[in-house]
C-alpha cells in the first residue's frame, strides 16, 4: 500500500484504506495464476503446450521432443532445468519449473516470436504450489516415479509427492504415460483426459521392441523399434531408461502428428547437457556427465556405464543443501556398492555447512566396503578424478 497498491489480493482478512481494493480469494497462488494469465492475454491457449513430469527422465524426454517438434515446425519454445528459450532469447533456467507469472511472461514471448508449441517440464513443487494452474496442457507426459523429493521444503510424505504429480493429468487434454511403472494407476486414477500408454510390455499403446546397446561414430547409444513402424531408432545416450525417454518423446510425436522420419533423425542427433553427456578424454578414458541428484538416477547410470567399463569406475558426486538428509546416505551407499573408487566433494550447499552433507555421504559409503576420497573443492576433486 505504501508503494501505491491499487488492490490486493488476500487469503485473510486485511485492514486497507477505502481507497485500496482488497479481493478475498481461498488460494492466493492460483490466483496469481489466473491473473497472471489474464494481464498476458492468456498466451497459453494460443499454443500447443505439453507437460512433462515424473521423477527422472523430463529433462531428457523435454529435449528430445524439443529437438522433434522443432525438426518439423522450424522452432519449439522450451522451459526446463538447464535452460528456457522462448524463441525471441535462450538463458539458462533457474528453476524447472517457473513462478505462474513468469511461465505466462515466457508463454507471452513464445506467441509473439510466432511459435506453435512449446515443452516444459512440470515438477512436483510446481504442482504443489499452482505454478502452472491456468495452464491448458494439450498434452501431459508421466516418465515414472520414485521415492524422492521427501523432506524439509519438499514434500511432507510420499503419498503427496504421487498425488502432485498426478494432478497434472487433471488439467490435460491427452495424458502420455509409462505403463510399466508400478505408480502409472495412481497417476491416471479419477482423471478425465484421454489416456495413451507407453511401454516396453504387451499391452501398450506405443511399445519399444529390439532393445540393445549399440555404439554409432564413437558415441554410445541405444537403438530400438516400436511396434506398428517400419525401421529402428537410434538414440545417442546410454541406458535402457534413456529408450524409455525416447520412447516416450517419439509416442508423443506421433500423437501430435509428427512424420516418422522426422522423429528418427531428431533422436539421431540428439544432445543433452549434463544428461549422460560424453565428454572426449585421451588416454583410454571415457567421461560421462550426468545430472543423477538421487539414489535412484545414480544406480541407473552406475548400473549402465558398468557395462562400457573396461578397468575401472569412478564417480564423482556431491549432494545439494537444504533438501533430505536420507537422500545422502542412500546416493553414499550406492556408490559404494558400485563404483570401483568415489570421490566426494561439494555440490550447491545452498544454507547448509559443505562439511555437514559430506559427513552425510560418507556415513552412507561407510556401510560399505567401497574405496572413497574427500576433496569438498570441486575444481580439485574433478582434477582429482581425471
Amino acid at each position: 500500500m505504501e508503494k501505491g497498491a491499487a488492490a490486493i489480493v488476500a487469503s485473510k482478512e486485511i485492514a486497507c484504506p477505502p481507497s485500496v481494493t482488497v479481493i478475498r480469494v481461498a488460494d492466493t497462488r492460483w490466483a496469481l495464476a489466473a491473473m497472471s494469465a489474464a494481464a498476458c492475454g492468456y498466451p497459453a491457449e494460443h499454443l500447443r503446450v505439453i507437460g512433462i513430469t515424473g521423477t527422472k527422465g523430463k529433462t531428457t524426454t523435454a529435449w528430445m521432443l524439443r529437438d522433434i517438434l522443432a525438426r518439423e515446425e522450424g522452432a519449439c519454445g522450451l522451459i526446463g532445468t538447464i535452460e528456457t528459450d522462448t524463441g525471441l532469447r535462450r538463458f539458462p533456467s533457474t528453476h524447472t519449473t517457473p513462478e505462474s507469472c513468469q511461465l505466462m511472461a515466457y508463454f507471452q514471448e513464445m506467441r509473439g516470436a510466432g511459435l506453435t508449441s512449446a515443452v516444459m517440464e512440470v515438477s512436483s513443487q510446481a504442482l504443489k504450489l499452482e505454478r502452472t494452474a491456468c495452464v491448458p496442457f494439450c498434452m501431459g507426459i508421466f516418465t515414472n516415479l520414485g521415492e524422492d523429493h521427501i523432506g524439509p521444503g519438499e514434500h511432507a510424505s510420499p503419498e503427496e509427492y504421487r498425488w502432485c504429480k498426478h494432478l497434472l493429468f487433471l488439467q490435460c487434454e491427452t495424458g502420455l504415460g509409462n505403463v510399466d511403472d508400478p505408480c502409472y494407476g495412481e497417476i491416471f486414477d479419477r482423471t478425465g483426459c484421454r489416456k495413451v500408454t507407453f511401454g516396453t510390455e504387451e499391452g501398450a499403446d506405443w511399445r519399444a521392441v529390439r532393445i540393445k546397446e549399440e555404439t554409432r561414430d564413437g558415441r554410445s547409444g541405444m537403438s530400438f523399434g516400436i511396434e506398428g513402424r517400419e525401421g529402428g531408432f537410434f538414440i545417442p545416450l546410454p541406458g535402457r531408461y534413456n529408450v524409455y525417454n525416447a520412447l516416450a518423446a517419439a509416442a508423443a510425436a506421433f500423437e501430435l502428428g509428427i512424420r516418422e522420419e522426422t522423429v528418427r533423425k531428431a533422436l539421431s542427433r540428439v544432445r543433452v547437457p549434463g544428461r549422460m553427456e560424453q565428454i572426449s578424454c585421451a588416454g583410454g578414458r571415457t567421461i560421462f556427465l550426468d545430472y543423477a541428484h538421487n539414489v535412484m538416477s545414480l544406480s541407473c547410470a552406475l548400473d549402465t556405464l558398468r557395462g562400457f567399463v573396461k578397468s575401472r569406475l569412478i564417480v564423482l558426486f556431491g549432494c545439494g543443501g537444504n533438501r533430505s538428509r536420507q537422500r545422502r546416505y542412500e546416493m553414499g551407499e550406492t556408490a559404494g556398492r558400485m563404483a570401483d573408487e568415489t570421490v566426494i566433494t561439494s555440490d550447491n550447499p545452498r544454507e547448509e555447512r559443505p562439511e555437514d552433507i559430506i559427513a552425510d555421504i560418507v556415513e552412507g559409503m561407510r556401510r560399505t566396503e567401497g574405496f572413497y576420497t574427500v576433496i569438498p573443492d570441486r575444481r580439485e576433486a574433478i582434477r582429482y578424478a581425471v
